[in-house]
């Protein structure tokens, strides 16, 4: 009676341990899992903001806009004054 007492308190503890163990992952996994969302909230964020983009880059104005920076060029009506050095 005593043996079969002494095996089933070490099973019971065995069993409290490895349940522990468990738990313990949970919270590391459930940590993680939000995390990832948070990335996944970010990442889609991110996807809109270069769709927006993408659009914006296909409009006459952006044209307009990388024509006036990059090449210098001016409308037909306007006037450009600059700074004496």
């Amino acid at each position: 009676m005593f043996g079969i007492s002494l095996i089933v308190l070490v099973l019971l503890l065995s069993l409290m341990v490895q349940s522990r163990d468990l738990k313990e992952s949970l919270a590391g996994y459930e940590t993680r899992a939000e995390a990832l969302s948070q990335q996944l909230e970010e990442e889609q964020a991110r996807t809109e903001e270069i769709k927006e983009l993408k659009e914006y880059m296909q409009t006459d104005e952006y044209a307009e806009q990388a024509a006036r920076e990059k090449l210098g060029l001016v409308k037909d009506n306007e006037i450009i004054f600059q700074e004496a050095n």
